[in-house]
């Protein structure tokens, strides 16, 4: 009605409200009436805006390929945006009266594609794609400190790149050259896991000989140990034997010396014995024979000197003439000689 109407702007809009060339009024979520005719109302949103964006480009080995990702950024300084950029709201207050709203966004685009080829520039496309983080980081960086960026008032949040991806008969280029690295590579790791088993098996072999080596090294030492305690066994039993015979000597010339001062005794003995025979038989050598047989027969049993008187009798046979003996004279010498042989 006549002109006057009413503003309510929402928390995150920052308002300004312009009145003959001049600002009357400037702040967050305002609310307030204002005349129509001869106000001009500036809104800009102050939240966070979330910007995909898409593009191609070129790497230093001439490369094409394509960059996706989203940028997040938020208006920090409305008033240098508003005098960029025509931010002025339509009479329905639902509106801007210009396309530059819609301009920011491809703006801070192209600032990011800018810098995102000064830095393609300086790389292979498998070094784009192997660095991908440090790309990003690169460009956040860059796009930081731009003076288009802070010209437009604005403070870059996040800058996400989802997707590098080369252009298709390149990408299957790199995978044919990929899968030709995995298979060498799988060659290798097959050809290296074989050499370290034939390594293992080579060393295990010869610790299997060095065992057997070492076994039969003891077994030889244990072997010249027996041998060498045979050896001082054998030495021991010769000494003792040597020592045996040297005893048995020693005890054989000592019988010998006994046998010898036994026969020499004995000698003397026999000498003595002989000279007392010889001194006896120089007392009975001058006497008559019968007187010795006389005496002889001293003592002696009547049956032996019977038989002597025979024997004599026999000796001068031929003296006699005629002999007669008693039957019971030889009848008693024959009962006398069993008893004899008896006792």
């Amino acid at each position: 009605m006549f002109g006057l109407r009413f503003m309510k702007a929402e928390p995150n809009i920052y308002v300004m409200q312009h009145k003959r060339g001049r600002v009357v009024r400037a702040g967050e979520g305002l609310s307030f009436f204002y005349y129509a005719p001869v106000t001009s109302l500036v809104a800009v949103p102050l939240a966070s805006v979330d910007v995909p964006f898409i593009f191609k480009e070129v790497t230093a080995d001439f490369q094409e390929i394509s960059v996706q990702g989203q940028v997040a950024y938020r208006v920090i300084d409305p008033g240098k945006l508003a005098r960029l950029l025509n931010f002025t709201l339509a009479a329905n207050n639902q509106s801007y009266v210009s396309e530059d709203p819609n301009k920011l966004p491809q703006r801070v685009i192209n600032q990011i594609q800018v810098l995102m080829r000064a830095e393609l520039q300086k790389l292979t496309l498998k070094q784009a794609l192997k660095e991908a983080r440090a790309l990003v980081a690169a460009v956040r960086e860059g796009l930081v400190g731009s003076e288009l960026v802070a010209q437009l008032g604005i403070e870059v949040l996040a800058l996400s790149v989802l997707a590098m991806k080369p252009n298709p008969e390149t990408a299957r280029a790199l995978e044919a050259e990929m899968r030709e690295q995995l298979l060498r590579e799988a060659d290798e790791a097959i050809y290296t896991r074989r050499n370290a088993a034939v390594e293992q098996e080579r060393a295990i072999k010869e610790n299997e000989l060095n065992t057997e080596i070492a076994v039969e090294s003891k077994k030889r030492q244990i072997r010249e140990t027996k041998i060498e305690a045979d050896r001082v066994v054998q030495e021991k039993r010769q000494t003792m034997q040597q020592e045996g015979l040297l005893g048995d000597i020693v005890l054989e010339e000592k019988k010998r010396a006994l046998v010898d001062l036994t026969a020499q005794n004995k000698k003397i003995e026999a000498d003595v014995q002989a000279y007392g025979l010889n001194a006896a038989l120089e007392v009975f050598r001058n006497m008559d024979p019968k007187i010795l047989q006389t005496l002889a027969g001293v003592g002696m049993d009547p049956a032996r000197l019977i038989a002597g008187a025979f024997m004599n009798l026999a000796e001068n046979a031929e003296k006699i003439g005629n002999l007669n003996i008693a039957p019971d004279l030889l009848q008693d010498l024959l009962n006398a000689v069993p008893s004899r042989v008896q006792a």
